[in-house]
């Protein structure tokens, strides 16, 4: 496996490893409680996730990456770094990330950047997605700024 991807696959949560989690607090059992959530604007944001994921693998989007952003910004509490093959491919994604979204009833997402197709942003309130072209994405790294750790007291110098 390339360098870069194993490194992005050890600093945020990959698809792979969100279905996974999402797996393992499933319940397939028909007579179990069902799970209750005790903030339902946090279970709003994993549903939305949960249709932004399924969307991007849907199609073919590459290096899917989910960084919970809770606590350190109030922009929203996920943000998703998807790359694609071309502007085509970017432009592609993204259409149908908008559509499956309004069909799966989150409504209409606010959408920068569709002229040029280089980097896409697509705003859900409570997930951000950042559909960028590989070269456009390695350039801004926006997975490094928002993977920093949490600083605790005061400003480091």
């Amino acid at each position: 496996m390339p360098p870069k991807r194993r490194r992005q696959q050890q600093k945020g949560t990959t698809l792979a490893q969100h279905a996974q989690a999402l797996a393992a607090t499933t319940s397939t059992d028909r007579n179990a409680e069902p799970r209750r959530t005790t903030d339902p604007a946090r279970s709003t944001a994993e549903r939305t996730l949960n249709a932004v994921l399924t969307s991007l693998d849907d199609s073919k989007a590459e290096d899917i990456l989910s960084i919970d952003i809770q606590g350190k910004s109030s922009l929203g509490d996920f943000m998703v770094i998807a790359s694609g093959r071309s502007h085509r491919h970017v432009a592609a994604i993204a259409e149908h990330l908008k559509q499956a979204l309004k069909d799966d009833g989150f409504g209409v997402a606010r959408v920068e950047g569709d002229g040029s197709a280089d980097w896409i942003l697509i705003d859900q309130g409570d997930v951000i997605i950042h559909i960028f072209r590989p070269e456009v994405r390695e350039f801004y790294n926006l997975e490094k700024m928002w993977q920093l750790p949490d600083l605790e007291d005061g400003t480091v110098h």
